[in-house]
């Protein structure tokens, strides 16, 4: 049984698009994101917009991206990962929309740290300090 982590990360971006497919065809803007731990994506999703109201009434978009839309849109999101560095935990947001039957893309790669974990990597260094007085 193969298991996540047994996956390259461009291989887990990729599933994750085909995943959200559905959901893509409706849609013709949005954030995807994906978060990531141990260069594991986890949690994955679309943050929609916009739902516009107007006369007491929201309505969504009717038509979404193209098949040929979002294998663009893929090959954007996993060129991104060329400017991933030196990192394994994190998230990755792809603020998409279509304008003129193009897919616009804006990738935003953030990194997260934990400061519990480097306490471990640099451990306090017991310091002992004589002030003396000065006369």
């Amino acid at each position: 049984m193969l298991k996540t982590e047994q996956f390259s990360l461009a291989r887990q971006l990729d599933i994750v698009f085909r995943e959200l497919e559905g959901e893509l065809t409706g849609l013709t803007s949005g954030t995807v994101f994906v978060q990531i731990r141990n260069n594991v994506i986890g949690k994955f999703g679309i943050r929609q917009n916009p739902i516009s109201g107007r006369n007491g009434h929201l309505s969504g978009e009717d038509l979404g991206l193209t098949t040929v839309q979002q294998a663009s849109f893929r090959k954007m999101a996993l060129e991104s990962l060329n400017f991933k560095r030196h990192w394994t935990h994190g998230e990755i947001s792809y603020e998409f929309a279509l304008r003129k039957d193009i897919v616009i893309v804006d990738a935003t790669l953030e990194s997260n740290y934990n400061m519990a974990n480097l306490m471990i990597r640099y451990p306090r260094k017991e310091t002992t300090h004589t002030y003396q007085e000065h006369s």
